[in-house]
């Protein structure tokens, strides 16, 4: 966000950083690759008719066996159909987080690709963080009215100066999950489900402190912010 402000005489722009589009774009980001891996096990898979509603991405190779086949649904009752909405859906999310997700209604779309991303086969980790994602876009831009009444003055900067720790342990603990998971299990043959869904939970929770913590320090932004 662009604003102005007068130093020494002179106008000059100054950037504001919204924590608001950082979560949502980055976020949004992380639950399009995580989707795209649910996506390419369905292909793999081929031709075929699931048993069911609830699937396993994967039946076999590494993911399959140290990861329990990434388990998600889908309303298509063809794997490789689902797998290649699922691709589809995925790129979608990640085109809409990176250039898009700061337009009006932005957040609502994203939280709507996402729940496509649940329908055909994208798990439900990377669904749920596209979810929040869209939540978190939703504040660009926004008043953010009920929180400046409801947030005391205190709890607000406390959580305004904790957005940047969070932030980065949340992104650590995503980049763990979408993408270390896998460089662990092809490359390392770690064997642990218990693990990677502990990271999973341990993500969704850090993304909710995210997100509040992001509202708290967008309000204080604005609130130093000069006007022009």
């Amino acid at each position: 966000m662009m604003k102005g402000e007068y130093i020494m005489g002179k106008k000059v722009a100054t950037t504001n950083i919204s924590a608001a589009r950082v979560v949502a774009s980055t976020f949004g980001v992380l639950a399009g690759v995580g989707g795209m891996w649910h996506g390419i096990g369905e292909v793999l898979q081929g031709n075929v008719a699931p048993d069911g509603i609830i699937i396993n991405s994967w039946a076999q190779g590494p993911i399959a066996t140290n990861m329990g086949g990434e388990p998600g649904m889908t309303v298509v009752p063809n794997l490789l159909i689902t797998g290649i909405l699922c691709i589809v859906v995925s790129l979608a999310i990640i085109i809409w987080a990176v250039a898009y997700v700061q337009r009006r209604k932005g957040g609502v779309v994203l939280v709507f690709l996402s729940i496509a991303m649940l329908l055909v086969g994208g798990g439900f980790g990377p669904p749920l963080i596209g979810i929040l994602a869209g939540v978190a876009g939703a504040g660009i831009n926004s008043p953010l009215s009920w929180w400046r009444s409801h947030l005391p003055a205190n709890v607000k900067s406390f959580l305004a100066n904790l957005w940047l720790w969070v932030f980065g342990i949340c992104v650590a603990s995503g980049l763990l999950l979408v993408v270390g998971s896998v460089i662990l299990v092809y490359l390392f043959g770690v064997n642990n489900a218990d693990f990677f869904l502990n990271n999973f939970y341990f993500t969704v929770l850090f993304l909710f402190f995210t997100i509040l913590t992001g509202i708290a320090y967008d309000i204080q932004t604005s609130e130093h912010s000069p006007a022009i």
